[in-house]
């Protein structure tokens, strides 16, 4: 009896245990769906919905870059490559050697074929082969039947019809990587491949890119697509018209030839920049898929820097084109007159300095007045002017030319020269300033240096007498949906250098039309057939430290121990249409070097003289025409 109660008793403690755990289970399962279908019922809610229906980016179409007459500068163009589906795939190794008896594929696609095919699904078409050409095309549609697995695929890649025409103006674009990653909205970019890496298609790459659409598609448990829920297209990104004239573009690059070195060519009126020349160039199409490290090699064996773009990062000195505004600021200043002359002998001598300052030419220009002296480029003069105007007058009449100063033009990386001053001086170098480094200023020396741009944006302003325009490379901008055109920029005020005596304009004006005219000016070897005036100036910037080479036939020395050869000059003179800046890297002398590039630039804009492209054109007419036949 006593065990019986005992047992019973022992029963109900454990069933009194058990209920309570089953209670507390309850209550911890009950909790769970509260928390589960309450409390955090939208995430999860959003998850399950994410397991069926996922949303897709869909890439916009990149904006066209045209030039000032609708010459398409940057289009897209379809592309063709090779995929392969995996779950359709029989045998890796066994497919690519089949395949390659069909298109050609070298060990690195393979390779990287290999490395997408271990991460992407089995549904996933995995990239093998870009840029089909036509017969591959056509060759894979042929044997389709034999690779289910196969699957050519269009799509839309950046191409430049005119090659390596403008290329460090355009600039090019590229695959994006985690350097762009960081400084772009991956929202923005997703479902793009490429960006803008460099020239207008980096500085206009939000205008360019567009925004991207989007798909929400149904999807079963392996993620594959089973229907398309949503579609919103997206927004191609807008038009550019650029003030470049590719016509004159292919002048100034033939003109220049093979010759390292810039051209820049602006109207003065407007600042639009006809023409932007850095040589060596490159093929911007060579960038779009990526840079191997083969194909970066060969193109840097072509030396000289060929993605350096020169017009607006090569700094020089600007030697004896600075004449006429170190003269107009002495005219200024009160420090010469346009009759008083300087009495030169070949040599400037300062005051507790032994070594002379020498002129050019060594036996010198006898008396020169303010215009022979800028026709005639005579250093003794522009010693003399710069000594006894000072460093502080000729800096301060200097900058408002845009002198030692980024000229604001839209490409990147625009480096400002050197515009020398006490105050820079003391600032780079820690030190004081001499009165030889004055002297030298004169003829455009020394610390002195400007970029081709520079140049161009000084020269535009003298043409247009004192008024000062911004340089600029983008016209207008069309927006992709309505067509309607809008300017790039706000427009700019205008500045205006307001001289004491306005007379002083037409001096400078007319010395640098001697310099052309006069049989002793310095660009007369240009002056040969002209129907218009053209007010120049050359420039011979000397490489330091060549004593040993001082003689009187440079073209013997080595090319990289020549002088630049610098060209400044605007037409016609009185009325001004084209203003041009050269500048060829070790070219020798101005006159004989750039001055003709320049001609070539001036005859093409206003005589249109570009008989040789038409001649080019007929050739490749022709030769298109004889491979249509032979193929017939």
């Amino acid at each position: 009896m006593r065990e019986h109660h005992r047992a019973k008793g022992c029963t109900q403690r454990r069933l009194a245990i058990a209920g309570a755990l089953c209670a507390l289970a309850a209550v911890v399962l009950l909790a769970q769906m509260i928390r589960l279908q309450v409390v955090e019922h939208h995430h999860y809610a959003t998850l399950s919905q994410e397991n069926r229906v996922k949303v897709e980016p869909i890439p916009p179409t990149r904006g066209l870059i045209y030039d000032r007459n609708g010459t398409l500068l940057a289009e897209n163009q379809p592309s063709y490559q090779l995929v392969i589906t995996p779950e359709r795939l029989e045998g890796v190794a066994r497919t690519l050697n089949r395949i390659d008896g069909i298109v050609e594929l070298t060990e690195a696609q393979r390779r990287r074929f290999r490395q997408r095919l271990e991460t992407a699904r089995h549904f996933e078409e995995v990239p093998l082969r870009t840029h089909l050409t036509q017969r591959e095309v056509a060759e894979v549609a042929v044997n389709r039947h034999r690779f289910p697995s196969l699957e050519v695929q269009a799509r839309l890649v950046r191409h430049y019809p005119q090659g390596e025409i403008a290329a460090h103006a355009l600039g090019h674009v590229g695959r994006i990587n985690e350097q762009d990653l960081r400084r772009i909205d991956a929202a923005a970019y997703r479902g793009t491949d490429y960006i803008g890496k460099s020239g207008i298609e980096l500085a206009y790459e939000e205008v360019l890119h567009g925004e991207p659409g989007f798909k929400r598609v149904e999807t079963n448990a392996l993620g594959r697509v089973i229907r398309t829920m949503e579609r919103q297209a997206p927004r191609p990104g807008d038009d550019l018209i650029l003030t470049l004239d590719s016509g004159l573009q292919r002048v100034a690059e033939r003109a220049l030839g093979e010759q390292a070195g810039a051209l820049v060519a602006l109207q003065p009126g407007s600042g639009e920049i006809l023409a932007m020349v850095s040589h060596p160039d490159y093929n911007p199409e060579l960038f779009i898929e990526g840079m191997t490290t083969e194909r970066f090699a060969k193109l840097a064996e072509q030396g000289q820097q060929p993605l350096f773009n020169r017009a607006v990062q090569g700094v020089y000195p600007p030697a004896s084109t600075i004449k006429p505004f170190i003269g107009l600021g002495a005219l200024e200043h009160g420090v010469v007159t346009p009759r008083a002359t300087v009495e030169c002998d070949g040599e400037y001598h300062l005051e507790g300095r032994d070594r002379p300052y020498r002129c050019w030419r060594r036996w010198g220009h006898g008396e020169v007045d303010y215009r022979r002296a800028i026709a005639e480029s005579c250093n003794v003069y522009f010693y003399d002017t710069a000594f006894r105007m000072g460093i502080d007058r000729i800096s301060g009449f200097l900058e408002p030319f845009g002198f030692g100063a980024e000229t604001g033009l839209e490409l990147l990386g625009e480096r400002s020269g050197v515009l020398p001053s006490r105050a820079w001086k003391r600032r780079a170098i820690g030190e004081g300033w001499y009165h030889g480094e004055t002297v030298l200023t004169g003829i455009g020396l020394g610390y002195f240096s400007a970029t081709p741009l520079q140049l161009a944006k000084a020269t535009a302003t003298l043409a247009n007498r004192g008024r000062v325009v911004q340089p600029q490379l983008v016209r207008t901008i069309r927006d992709s949906i309505d067509g309607s055109e809008s300017r790039a920029a706000a427009t700019v005020p205008q500045q205006r250098i307001e001289l004491d005596d306005p007379r002083h304009w037409e001096v400078t004006v007319d010395a640098m039309r001697r310099a052309v005219e006069d049989p002793s000016g310095t660009a007369h070897r240009i002056a040969e057939g002209l129907d218009y005036t053209i007010a120049a100036k050359t420039g011979t910037a000397q490489i330091t430290g060549l004593a040993e080479h001082r003689d009187d036939q440079p073209e013997e020395r080595p090319r990289r121990l020549r002088d630049h050869a610098l060209f400044i000059g605007f037409a016609p003179a009185d009325e001004p249409e084209i203003a041009v800046a050269v500048v060829v890297e070790h070219g020798g002398s101005g006159g004989a070097k750039a001055a003709p590039i320049a001609r070539s630039v001036f005859d093409a804009w206003l005589r249109d003289d570009r008989s040789y492209l038409q001649a080019l054109e007929a050739r490749r007419r022709r030769a298109e025409g004889g491979r249509e036949a032979s193929s017939g």
